[in-house]
């Protein structure tokens, strides 16, 4: 299990952009699971949508790809302290089945489909409960800063 504190440390990502407020579950080199609790004072609320606030989907695939790379980074025994990050490189098959609003955990899980050349391939879900709210296949590419 990881705490905020050990996830900002393979993260470079900091507030209000950082998306994985726990992680519950890693095994290295094959998945994660972690979660972000949303709440009503996300900024991006504010606009989207007043009077009906929903998280936007990009986000939700963000935070799929923030947790999938602190996969990557535990699985090759990296922080970005070692000069590297994951960039978002692409994302494929994204599907979104229901809405994610306040007061939602969205769990997520990842899953190491591979990585060659530093190109890491990722098959994702994100949760709230057990209704599935996206599924995505995420890309990374591991590069120094």
């Amino acid at each position: 299990m990881m705490k905020i504190e050990e996830i900002m440390q393979y993260l470079p990502h900091r507030y209000p952009f950082l998306l994985v407020d726990r992680v519950t579950e890693v095994e290295k080199g094959v998945s994660i699971t972690g979660y972000k609790n949303i709440s009503i004072n996300e900024p991006f609320f504010n606009g989207h949508f007043p009077g009906k606030p929903v998280m936007p989907g990009v986000l939700i695939i963000e935070a799929m790809a923030q947790l999938s790379g602190i996969l990557g980074f535990v699985t090759a025994d990296r922080k970005t302290a070692d000069g590297v990050i994951h960039y978002l490189a692409g994302s494929n098959k994204a599907r979104f089945k229901r809405p994610v609003v306040p007061g939602d955990q969205l769990r997520m899980e990842s899953r190491l489909i591979s990585a060659k050349h530093g190109i890491w391939k990722f098959d994702c879900r994100a949760l709230v409960g057990d209704e599935v709210a996206c599924v995505a296949e995420v890309m990374s590419a591991e590069r120094g800063v």
